[in-house]
């Protein structure tokens, strides 16, 4: 069955409760994303998911030379960062947006859907 990342992005200023305006919608949010999670498990779909720090916790590594360049902070300047993510098992693209669309509205954010990398398609590029 094809994998999906289904990535969720959100405003990269936040406030005391992340990228939600108060407490109480930001409680909400969670309990349902925790709903969706469940129901992730319950169709076979879930993978793993987790939310993140923002990305102001990262920390950069470039190890493409002798020494590594370790720096704090995220690799791109955005006005938008990643929050959290599925990984997800879905029949097919169509199954993996009906999906995603149910995660962004429980989460209330926009969410990125990218299928993984497999043989097929590897080979596939090679092959133009």
């Amino acid at each position: 069955m094809p994998r999906y990342l289904l990535s969720v992005f959100g405003p990269a200023e936040r406030t005391d409760f992340g990228s939600y305006p108060s407490k109480e919608a930001m409680l909400e949010a969670f309990a349902d994303t925790g709903a969706f999670n469940d129901a992730l498990e319950r169709g076979g779909h879930l993978v793993f998911a987790d939310g993140l720090e923002p990305a102001i916790a990262a920390t950069t590594v470039d190890g493409r030379s002798d020494t590594p360049v370790f720096t704090d902070g995220p690799y791109l300047e955005s006005k938008e960062h990643l929050g959290g993510f599925w990984v997800i098992d879905a029949a097919d693209l169509d199954e993996a947006l009906a999906l995603a669309a149910e995660g962004s509205r429980a989460c209330r954010g926009r969410v990125e859907v990218r299928p993984f990398q497999t043989e097929e398609s590897v080979r596939a590029m090679l092959d133009t």
